[in-house]
C-alpha cells in the first residue's frame, strides 16, 4: 500500500485495533435537513467529543462544519447522491471528484452503489472510475454497498450482503459498508470473504439504545471493523454519551451492559 493512502487510513481507522466509528452526515441531499444535522458545526463537534473516528458528508457542508478548535476527527467526502423526490431514488450519480476531496482536506472519499437497481451498471462504472482516481491520488475509498432493486427480495439476506461486500472489495474499495445480516455467524461469513475492513450501516432509527449497541457489539464479535452509523447516533437524545458507548464497544471490547451504563440507561 502506498504510504499516502496508509497515512490517510490511519486518520479514520484506529492503527492499534484496525477498527473505526464513522458518522455519516450526508442525509440532507437525500431527504432534506433532518433533526440532529441542522447545526453542522455543533453536530461534528459532538461526534468528535464523543470519540468518533470520522464524519462523512458532502463537499458543501465542510464549510459549515469546519472547526478551528476542539478534538480532531477524520473527514470522508461523499461523492454520490440522489434525492427522494425522484422516482429513481436508488440510482446514485457522482456529484464530486477525488480531486475535490483532496482540495477539501479529505482523509477518504465514499461512493454509494445499489446493486439490483435498473441502473446498476452506471453506479458500478462510477465506482470503477473513482477507484482508479483513488489509486492515482493514494486516497482511501469507502464503498457503501447495498442490494436495492425490483429483483431483490431481501437486502439483508446473508448471501446478498456477502455479494454486495465482495463487489465492493473486488472493484477497489479500501473499506466496505454493508447492512448487518442479523446474526454473528452469517456476518462472520460476510467478513471472511473480504480482505478489507467491513463496517455495518446503522439503517433506520431503532427502537432502543440497547438494540443499537447490541448490533454493534455482535458485528464486532463476528469480525467486523466497526460502524458507519448516522441517525441512530446524531438523533439520539444523549448522542455524546452514545458515541462514548460505541467507542467502548468498538475500541475497548466492552459488553453491551457496560456500554449502556455509559449512556446512562
Amino acid at each position: 500500500m502506498y504510504l499516502g493512502k496508509q497515512v490517510r487510513l490511519e486518520r479514520i481507522i484506529n492503527r492499534e485495533d484496525h477498527r473505526t466509528i464513522i458518522v455519516p452526515m450526508d442525509h440532507g441531499v437525500t431527504i432534506g435537513a433532518v433533526d440532529g444535522l441542522i447545526d453542522m458545526r455543533e453536530a461534528v463537534n459532538d461526534m468528535a467529543i464523543g470519540g468518533a473516528d470520522a464524519v462523512l458528508m458532502h463537499k458543501g457542508l465542510i464549510r459549515c462544519s469546519h472547526r478551528s478548535a476542539g478534538k480532531d476527527v477524520g473527514l470522508i467526502v461523499h461523492l454520490s447522491a440522489s434525492t427522494m423526490l425522484t422516482p429513481n431514488a436508488n440510482t446514485k450519480t457522482l456529484v464530486g471528484t477525488v480531486e475535490e476531496g483532496i482540495k477539501h482536506g479529505a482523509d477518504a472519499v465514499s461512493v454509494h452503489v445499489n446493486l439490483g437497481d435498473p441502473n446498476e451498471r452506471l453506479m458500478l462504472a462510477d465506482l470503477g472510475k473513482v477507484a482508479a482516481a483513488c489509486d492515482d491520488w493514494h486516497m482511501p475509498l469507502l464503498a457503501m454497498m447495498y442490494a436495492r432493486g425490483p429483483e431483490v427480495a431481501n437486502g439483508f439476506d446473508p448471501k446478498v450482503v456477502a455479494h454486495c461486500a465482495r463487489v465492493g472489495v473486488e472493484l477497489g474499495a479500501d473499506i466496505v459498508k454493508v447492512s448487518y445480516t442479523g446474526d454473528m455467524d452469517s456476518f462472520a461469513d460476510v467478513v471472511s470473504a473480504c480482505c478489507v475492513p467491513v463496517v455495518i450501516a446503522g439503517g433506520e432509527r431503532m427502537d432502543s439504545t440497547r438494540q443499537v449497541l447490541q448490533m454493534v457489539h455482535d458485528s464486532i464479535k463476528a469480525g467486523g471493523a466497526g460502524v458507519s452509523m448516522g441517525r441512530n447516533v446524531f438523533q439520539h437524545p444523549r448522542r455524546i454519551e452514545l458515541m462514548r458507548a460505541l467507542r467502548a464497544i468498538v475500541h475497548d471490547n466492552a459488553e453491551v451492559d457496560q456500554a449502556l451504563a455509559i449512556v446512562g440507561e
